[in-house]
């Protein structure tokens, strides 16, 4: 039986809020009435969120194709459309759910609030807000095995960015392709979540020594079914690492082409290919 939704205030005064796998921090910055209130707005959506899931997920796990799927929950809503635009690949919209529910405590924790900078972290896929002269700086972990600061970016209120997310097959989630990382900035969390997914999916080749397994192997629930995803990745020879990174880049060109991302920082083994626009993530290495 899954235990109740936790919602605690840290000693540092963020929010962190946990329920079975989704667990985040959010953290407010304004005058102390209002960011009490933003929270007590965060915890009691953050409360309800993970049964809306429960309740349509066989429709969330099933492949976008055909007509734009209907959903009730506010964030599966959030889930369908992060990911309709990409509905000429294989994708779910379970491919954006972290960032949808980013955004929708971002949504909660800002309705009717005056604050000047807010954060949800849900697990490292990041929505934020900035009111007018805000900023907020942002670093990027390409290994969490190994943790150093691989890329630097300062996104300020002017920018339409309102969301980062990263994935590749070293994380939480299952991926179909090989990347350590591919860090997204998007105009919300759900955007960014979708493309992170599907960018690292992209940067993949085929060769001997990388070992993958069904998806469903690993995780009987899995929406990739029997699709084959990645479980490691030995030192690769420098054409074959550059070769999966060309094409994920090529695949994130197309996204930005398309308005659907800003920026995008893709990392395999310590080589790297950024893609962006007016807003780069820079290298520290």
């Amino acid at each position: 039986m899954m235990q109740p939704p936790l919602c605690e205030r840290l000693p540092d005064g963020r929010l962190h809020c946990q329920h079975g796998p989704i667990d985040l921090i959010a953290e407010a910055w304004g005058e102390v009435p209002e960011v009490a209130r933003a929270y007590a707005q965060a915890e009691a959506r953050f409360r309800t969120m993970l049964e809306e899931l429960v309740a349509e997920l066989p429709g969330l796990r099933r492949p976008i194709e055909g007509a734009m799927p209907s959903f009730d929950g506010a964030v599966a809503k959030r889930m369908a459309n992060a990911v309709w635009p990409h509905r000429k690949l294989f994708v779910t919209a379970m491919a954006a759910v972290a960032g949808a529910v980013a955004d929708e405590v971002l949504a909660a924790l800002l309705r009717g609030r005056a604050l000047s900078k807010a954060v949800v972290n849900d697990g490292g896929d990041i929505a934020f807000h900035l009111a007018s002269g805000e900023a907020l700086s942002t670093g990027v972990v390409a290994d969490i095995s190994a943790p150093a600061l691989d890329a630097l970016s300062s996104i300020g209120s002017e920018s339409p960015v309102r969301g980062i997310a990263t994935s590749g097959w070293r994380g939480r989630s299952q991926s179909l392709g090989i990347a350590d990382a591919v860090t997204v900035l998007a105009r919300s969390a759900a955007s960014a979540d979708a493309a992170a997914t599907l960018i690292a999916n992209a940067v993949n080749v085929e060769h001997p020594s990388i070992e993958r397994r069904p998806a469903r192997a690993l995780r009987e629930d899995s929406d990739l079914g029997d699709r084959l995803v990645t479980v490691d990745v030995p030192p690769l020879p420098r054409a074959t690492i550059d070769a999966a990174l060309a094409s994920g880049a090529a695949c994130a060109e197309r996204m930005r082409g398309a308005g659907l991302i800003e920026t995008a920082l893709l990392v395999l083994q310590g080589r790297a290919r950024s893609v962006h626009g007016p807003l780069p993530l820079v290298r520290t290495a």
